[in-house]
C-alpha cells in the first residue's frame, strides 16, 4: 500500500505562482512514475505532468514552460512549481502513482487562479 499526501496549493493571480508538493508513505520501494492531475469543475480529470525515478518528464502541453514537476527519490517526494498561471489552471490537482498495477491518488488539493 502507498499513501500520499500533497500539501500547497491555494489562491493565485494571473500571472503568480504556486507550488505543490506530494510525500510518499507506506511500501514506497519500486514506485515508479509519479504524476500529477487536475480536475477543473465539471470537468475530467486530466494528466497534468509526470517524472519517472530516472526523472524523465512529460508534460501536458498547455502548461510546458510553465510548470516544472521535479523529484526527490530519497525523501519519496515530487513536487509541481506552477509560474505564470492562468484561470484555466484552476482546479483540484491530485498526487498520482501506479505501484503494481494499483493507482494511488492522494486526497487533492485546490488551486485557484483568479483573473
Amino acid at each position: 500500500q502507498v499513501k500520499l499526501v500533497e500539501s500547497g496549493g491555494g489562491l493565485a493571480q494571473t500571472g503568480g505562482s504556486l507550488s505543490l508538493s506530494c510525500a510518499a508513505s507506506g511500501s514506497t520501494f519500486s514506485i515508479g512514475v509519479m504524476g500529477w492531475y487536475r480536475q477543473a469543475p465539471g470537468k475530467q480529470r486530466e494528466l497534468v505532468a509526470t517524472i519517472t525515478s530516472a526523472k524523465t518528464t512529460n508534460y501536458k502541453d498547455s502548461v510546458k514552460g510553465r510548470f516544472t514537476i521535479s523529484r526527490d527519490n530519497a525523501k519519496n517526494t515530487v513536487s509541481l512549481q506552477m509560474s505564470s498561471l492562468k484561470p484555466e489552471d484552476t482546479g483540484v490537482y491530485y498526487c498520482h502513482t501506479l505501484w503494481f498495477g494499483k493507482d494511488y491518488w492522494g486526497q487533492g488539493t485546490q488551486v485557484t487562479v483568479s483573473s
